[in-house]
């Protein structure tokens, strides 16, 4: 059973908290810019997948179908249902 979007975005913003409050042992000599642009992705991906929710959520309480939903996610209308319909539904 697919996980809910909730959860997806919960796991994304304790992602993104944990690499918030990492900092490398002070005697790494490596480059720590990877990390950070990591550390910016992982933020950047729990902000896009809570403006999907929302942005879903609004389609379909403006009345548009899973199938157009689902198109413009690039996926079928019941693959959109089947991810997002538990996280939008009120």
């Amino acid at each position: 059973m697919p996980r809910s979007m909730q959860e997806i975005i919960d796991q994304a913003d304790e992602l993104a908290s944990r690499f918030e409050s990492y900092s490398p042992a002070p005697d790494d000599e490596r480059d720590a810019r990877p990390l950070e642009s990591l550390r910016s992705a992982v933020a950047k991906r729990a902000a896009a997948e809570t403006a999907i929710v929302q942005a879903v959520g609004e389609a379909r309480d403006a009345g548009y179908s899973w199938a157009g939903i689902g198109a413009l996610l690039g996926t079928s209308g019941e693959a959109a249902r089947q991810r997002y319909a538990q996280a939008v539904t009120h």
